[in-house]
């Protein structure tokens, strides 16, 4: 079985523009890395959980507060990432200050065979990003959730 994980795609209208909220990764691996890096706010789930209840939880974790309220989320569907995992996302309007954002955190050992273990957050920073920057900020394999966020928007 593929691993699976689900997400939020929190998206605002400003200026008559659509913004789409995107999470940078944190740790050493990230820490240089910017275009092709961004994600979803999104977490690995079990066989037998509610995807949507779950990403909601994860939303909480990696930006520190509850999403604004996801009730009428869209699926957007599920895509199968390079290595495997198989992501599923929902979009919901709403709006959140990225200054606030406080992730939860992991550990491990740094730097590799230190014996060192070092505490890092989960999610660095998170920031609004026009749809066609958020396509090049994203990992390619969640660049399709913006397209059909879009296509969505633009029926409404």
């Amino acid at each position: 079985m593929p691993k699976r994980s689900a997400g939020l795609l929190l998206y605002r209208h400003r200026r008559g523009a659509v913004e789409i909220l995107l999470v940078h990764p944190g740790g050493p691996y990230w820490a240089k890395k910017d275009e092709g890096a961004w994600s979803v706010p999104k977490g690995e789930y079990e066989e037998g959980d509610d995807p949507l209840e779950h990403a909601i939880r994860e939303f909480g974790e990696e930006l520190g507060t509850d999403p604004p309220d996801a009730s009428g989320a869209l699926f957007l569907g599920e895509l199968r990432q390079p290595g495997g995992k198989l992501v599923s996302v929902w979009a919901f309007e709403g709006d959140l200050d990225v200054a606030v954002v406080a992730s939860n955190t992991f550990t491990m050992e740094w730097p590799p065979h230190s014996g060192r273990i070092a505490e890092f957050p989960e999610v660095d920073r998170a920031r609004w990003f026009d749809p066609a920057t958020g396509r090049r900020k994203l990992l390619r394999g969640q660049v399709t959730f913006v397209d059909r966020l879009m296509t969505a928007v633009e029926r409404d």
